[in-house]
């Protein structure tokens, strides 16, 4: 039997395109996450330095002049700001699930990095397919970023925003016998009421069920868009029609998909917190594991492939190692790049 531990999901605002910032406001966060004993805390999807916004409400060659900004504010992996918030993992013992627009040599990513409660990092995760719009900002992922990692508190995995609306995406996390979910958005404030798709009731849904047929708890941070952010984006009336203050839905779900702890209003910030007990997947695996017993594997299969799929190669192919300057995800091992 496991012990049960609380987890947090942020529902908050980033000081929009301003890394230092947004990183002092999400060890903020962390440390009053602590102060109510949780051991995990997720955060929303890009919450540093903040999501992107305009590409919703514009044609791409008019949010050019905000490239620059956006890009040198993005998060770079072992920057002074990615030490800031090992160490704020380390210092409050906490498990901390980060949302960044990753800054790879000038290609950006939508990750998710994790900072293990020493201070180390887990795993640095890219979204596997950017969504819509997304797709002129941010580069790719590949299998390697489809992955549950061990820890204390149990398996660990995490997906972005519209990840969980991808079926092949879920059953490879579930068949990984993932145990705790990180799920990031961007917020549900966009198009109010005139794209469901994009609303709060589908992306809930979505992080429910997501829950339910994983067998697993999920903790789904969710960002506010602010007053400040609302005046950055929209410069016109029409924009002020489309983009909205609020928009936060952060909630955690059981593996049976029920609601635990207290939400918050969307408009409003502050934390979700919830007892997380991982003896409770039991009873949602003894009614219906899909990876498991519930599976017909001999009708339908998932084929996944695992490896990294970096653009160069070293020449003699040693253990499929990509070029360490170009390409940020750890190589496959020997033994599954000789396969």
């Amino acid at each position: 039997m496991t012990q049960p531990f609380k987890a947090a999901a942020v529902q908050a605002a980033p000081i929009f395109m301003d890394l230092s910032a947004s990183v002092d406001k999400a060890i903020r966060l962390i440390e009053e996450a602590a102060s109510q004993n949780a051991k995990l805390i997720v955060f929303p999807e890009t919450f540093l330095p903040g999501y992107p916004w305009y590409i919703w409400l514009d044609a791409a060659a008019m949010y050019m002049p905000h490239v620059p900004g956006y890009v040198a504010n993005s998060l770079v992996a072992d920057s002074a700001e990615d030490k800031r918030l090992a160490k704020a993992a380390k210092d409050n013992d906490m498990h901390v699930i980060m949302g960044v627009s990753w800054n790879v040599n000038g290609t950006l990513y939508m990750g998710q990095f994790h900072y293990g409660p020493d201070g180390e990092i887990i795993s640095r995760r890219r979204k596997l397919k950017p969504t819509h719009v997304e797709r002129s900002v941010y580069g790719e992922g590949d299998g390697s970023d489809m992955v549950v990692h061990d820890t204390d508190l149990g398996r660990v995995g995490a997906l972005c925003c519209w990840e969980h609306l991808q079926p092949l995406n879920k059953y490879a996390m579930y068949s990984q016998n993932e145990q705790i979910h990180a799920a990031a958005w961007p917020s549900f404030s966009v198009y109010e009421g005139g794209a469901y798709a994009l609303g709060p009731e589908v992306n809930v849904a979505a992080t429910r069920m997501y829950a339910v047929e994983g067998q697993c708890f999920v903790v789904a941070a969710c960002a506010v868009v602010s007053d400040e952010m609302v005046e950055f984006f929209c410069d016109t009336p029409v924009k002020q029609q489309l983009l909205k203050k609020g928009g936060g839905y952060a909630r955690i779900f059981g593996p049976d998909g029920a609601p635990l702890g207290e939400n918050i209003a969307p408009d409003q910030e502050g934390l979700v917190v919830a007892e997380i007990d991982l003896n409770m997947i039991a009873i949602g695996k003894a009614a219906a594991d899909p990876c498991g017993h519930y599976a017909r594997p001999d009708v339908f299969r998932l084929m996944f492939n695992k490896k990294p799929s970096p653009a160069v190669m070293a020449f003699d192919n040693e253990a499929a190692r990509p070029l360490e300057a170009v390409d940020p995800v750890d190589a496959a091992p020997a033994s599954e790049a000789a396969e």
